[in-house]
């Protein structure tokens, strides 16, 4: 029973974290049921080998690609890559492209970092710990930063892109005390999810971010833009696209989160 009750738990660890772990896990198990390094080292290789060279050619059977890097896209972290979390639908990478050229040209070589999007397959199936990325039309990207000197950099104050958060100042709306006070715990959760914190000397960006935030929201495909209230009011922005995402979700005051049609 404490066997099953292990292989059970992985396969439920390993979907949720990356989508097709489990199903991998399972054939790997049934193969090699009590050679336990044969198994996870089976497992890693045929795991590498489904989302480095199957995965990829599969997912747009099923509406979605990757996100399409180049030098002015990246995905922040491998992880995101490694785990099948950087697919979407087409029209996403349409509207990133558009969004990079205009704003390079502003800020010639600052990146758009890319974080969560979806998983490859499947409507509907989830992307934890996010209540929404489940059609491919999601996508987090992190704020822009600065240097001491006002310098746009490439740099973020977080190894995974969250959970370091650009706090309300005296004098701002505090969304996120109200939500916890509300009993939404969840609510400022991603700072357990920064795996880290670098560059401490890095500023939050208003300029910078209020112009990604400005291209965003030209793009027509785009329907919904996800941020804190109070970043919205200092950066003095203000768009129908750009809405508040409610207590049940999470505080957007260390990524921006953008959804086309």
């Amino acid at each position: 029973m404490g066997r099953l009750f292990l292989n059970v738990l992985w396969v439920v660890l390993l979907t949720v974290i990356t989508q097709i772990g489990g199903v991998i896990y399972i054939i790997v198990t049934l193969l090699y049921r009590k050679k336990t390094f044969k198994k996870w080292s089976v497992f890693i290789v045929l795991y590498l080998i489904c989302t480095y060279a199957i995965v990829p050619y599969v997912a747009p059977l099923f509406g979605r690609e990757k996100i399409k890097i180049d030098d002015t896209i990246k995905i922040h972290m491998f992880f995101t890559s490694l785990t099948n979390r950087n697919y979407v639908v087409p029209k996403v990478n349409e509207v990133l492209a558009n969004i990079s050229e205009k704003l390079t040209k502003k800020y010639p070589g600052i990146e758009i970092h890319c974080l969560d999007a979806n998983f490859p397959f499947l409507n509907g199936f989830p992307l934890p710990p996010h209540l929404s990325h489940k059609d491919g039309k999601k996508l987090d990207i992190s704020l822009l930063y600065e240097d001491q000197k006002g310098v746009l950099v490439n740099e973020k104050p977080s190894v995974s892109g969250y959970g370091a958060f650009v706090y309300p100042t005296n004098g701002e709306y505090d969304q996120i005390s109200v939500c916890k006070r509300k009993g939404y715990w969840q609510y400022d959760f991603p700072k357990y999810l920064t795996l880290g914190t670098v560059y401490p000397e890095l500023n939050f960006s208003e300029k910078g971010t209020k112009t990604l935030l400005q291209l965003i929201a030209q793009e027509a495909s785009i329907s919904k833009i996800f941020i804190e209230p109070h970043l919205r009011d200092r950066m003095n922005i203000n768009h129908v696209k750009i809405r508040y995402h409610g207590c049940k979700a999470v505080r957007h005051d260390d990524h921006i989160h953008i959804q086309v049609r």
